[in-house]
């Protein structure tokens, strides 16, 4: 068979062979080894870039020296300091202003300055976009709409060398990407139902989050292992 994609998902626990250096000898023929050497190679090469390799490096440090003992906060305090930033920007959502404050007293208590702008400065309407009173989480009331854009030039606009996602919306958070000019990094991913634990449906998916699946679901489903390999 003739493989188009890559897809490294249905990789079997046995071989992830480009864990061991083996993927072009081990490697499943949907391996990115396999499949597209050439933008393999073009990405490699990309790392040649000065401050793209320091980055690089300074992330491996970090994911060595506090491998399964720091938090991903402790990561992101020890990243920075490493990459020497000063000002670090917190983008977050306005349900999150309270962790917000935390993060900041935390960043600040290290010696780093730090800004922070929630998702709803800038109080537009979310009639603006032509959102209906009925489409809103509450109709007959004004609702502001989420404004990752501003968010992301408010905190290049004030110097932010490193920005912190803290619980932006499925969509917002890809506009701030988007639209973002220093690097960034994402502490919390907002998931209302799972308490900030996305990851739970993906353990669930075969039982309480059966609901998952689309009309599509394969006779027999892929799941995770009980116990398995620790993942990096």
């Amino acid at each position: 068979m003739k493989y188009e994609d890559p897809a490294c998902a249905y990789c079997p626990p046995t071989v992830r062979a480009c864990r061991q250096g083996e993927a072009e000898a081990r490697g499943p023929g949907f391996c990115p080894s396999k499949v597209d050497p050439e933008t393999q190679e073009a990405a490699h090469a990309l790392y040649d870039d000065p401050e793209t390799r320091r980055i690089a490096h300074e992330s491996a440090v970090v994911e060595a020296e506090g491998y399964c003992k720091w938090t991903r906060v402790e990561e992101i305090v020890q990243f920075a300091r490493r990459m020497g930033y000063r000002k670090i920007g917190i983008a977050n959502c306005i349900s999150f202003v309270d962790h917000a404050l935390v993060l900041s007293g935390i960043l600040e208590s290290h010696g780093f300055e730090v800004v922070s702008v929630a998702c709803k400065n800038g109080s537009i309407p979310k009639e603006e976009l032509g959102i209906a009173d009925h489409e809103k989480i509450r109709p007959g009331q004004f609702e502001p709409l989420c404004n990752p854009i501003a968010q992301a030039e408010l905190l290049a606009a004030h110097g932010c060398e490193f920005n912190v996602v803290l619980g932006l919306c499925v969509g917002h958070d890809s506009l701030f990407f988007k639209h973002a000019k220093g690097l960034t990094t994402v502490l919390v991913t907002k998931d209302r139902v799972l308490g900030h634990n996305p990851v739970a449906a993906l353990h669930l998916a075969d039982s309480y989050y059966s609901r998952l699946w689309g009309p599509d679901k394969p006779a027999k489903p892929p799941k995770l292992p009980v116990a398995g390999r620790r993942s990096r």
